[in-house]
């Protein structure tokens, strides 16, 4: 079965716990091994020199994590007015989006206009209200809150899972509800997707409260994209690097991006990067098999010439378990490493089934030998992999 991708957008009212939220979720879902905190000046997403110092998102950044048997790219945005451009630039490219309430603050001005702006632009919303460990509102009352000022469908609390509420959301849920008491998740799904139907969620990102329960409901009540076969893509930011390459972010629609391709206008794409917080998981092995990372070499992967270059797709902490793409720079080929308890798994053959890489198995290992003869060491580049991906 294809992996199901999801590019899902964190936002809120400034210190409504955004981050927080961000933390706790990458860190539940096992994408870092050590939670982060703002005020430690060690958040994953936050790692702008200015961000630390200031205590707050300037930057709009992505990291990854997987639930439900799909693959979610995280946008941890601004919540500060003076930077809501960065964050509204993230809009158009959101299939969800994440709603950070403070429970101890309730709706408030920026709030409001992120509600317009998901409206404007038709996303999909799950509101988690944080800060449940402070003196706060009922919960009912939150939701009443919600309605009121917010409006536009049915805020409904996912926690209690109150049978009324997300009946009220569609005729077709009321149907179920009123014939067997109960409802299709296909039926939730789709509710939520016409922005018919809120879900709300209640916790303590900082405490952990709650989040585990969240990340579950992502898992279940969010539909995957399927790409086409042809290229397209979306752009929504530029930047620069530390060395001062233009970097062009964006979120691919459909097809395959490759190195050296030439896109709209000309352009030929010099590098493709997967951002994880700060850090970009990309890695070139050179023709005498020194390995770069982000401008930096690091070590030799091989004894031998490799020409290959290696990105990781995911590296699961909590789980021990590695994904990896090694790409051949002479064919084009790509082979996908897979690392987990127990063992190495290569999965070497395209959608037609026609095997791209050999595979052999010597005393250092498993190696990956390209069509162009080039060779790379399987077990070196996960163990470089794992040094790399926080």
């Amino acid at each position: 079965m294809r992996t199901k991708y999801i590019t899902m957008g964190i936002l809120a009212h400034v210190d409504a716990g955004k981050t927080t939220l961000s933390e706790a979720v990458l860190y539940l879902a096992g994408a870092i091994r050590k939670i982060g905190r703002v005020d430690h000046k060690n958040a994953f997403l936050d790692t702008d020199e200015i961000e630390r110092e200031r205590g707050i998102t300037v930057f709009s950044k992505e990291a990854r994590f997987e639930t439900g048997g799909k693959e979610f790219t995280l946008l941890d945005t601004p919540g500060h007015t003076d930077f809501s451009s960065e964050t509204e630039r993230t809009l158009q490219v959101l299939d969800y989006a994440v709603l950070v309430v403070s429970g101890a603050d309730g709706v408030q001005a920026h709030t409001v206009t992120l509600w317009k702006l998901f409206r404007h632009y038709g996303i999909p919303v799950f509101v988690f209200v944080n800060k449940m460990d402070r003196p706060c509102a009922e919960r009912q009352d939150i939701i009443r809150e919600l309605s009121e000022q917010l409006g536009g469908g049915v805020f409904a609390d996912f926690d209690g899972r109150n049978a009324e509420e997300i009946a009220g959301a569609s005729e077709v849920l009321m149907e179920e509800y009123l014939e067997t008491g109960t409802f299709c998740e296909e039926s939730i799904r789709l509710a939520i997707e016409k922005r018919e139907l809120f879900p709300v969620f209640f916790g303590s990102a900082l405490k952990l409260e709650g989040v585990e329960e969240f990340i579950e409901a992502l898992g279940r009540f969010t539909v995957g994209k399927e790409c086409g076969e042809e290229f397209g893509a979306r752009v929504y930011k530029i930047g620069r690097d530390k060395q001062g390459n233009r970097l062009t972010y964006l979120k691919v629609t459909s097809g395959t991006l490759r190195n050296k391709m030439l896109v709209d206008g000309g352009e030929k794409i010099e590098q493709i990067r997967l951002y994880n917080g700060g850090v970009s998981n990309q890695m070139h092995i050179d023709k005498d098999g020194k390995i770069t990372f982000n401008g930096m070499v690091t070590q030799s992967a091989d004894r031998s010439k490799s020409g290959v270059t290696v990105t990781a797709l995911n590296y699961d902490t909590k789980n021990m378990n590695v994904h990896a793409a090694v790409t051949d720079n002479k064919t084009g080929n790509t082979v996908v490493v897979d690392r987990n308890s127990s063992g190495i798994g290569i999965r070497s053959q395209d959608e037609r089934g026609q095997t791209k890489f050999g595979v052999t198995i010597g005393r250092d290992g498993v190696n990956i030998r390209g069509k162009s003869g080039k060779t790379v060491n399987v077990g070196k580049v996960l163990k470089m992999i794992k040094g790399f991906v926080r």
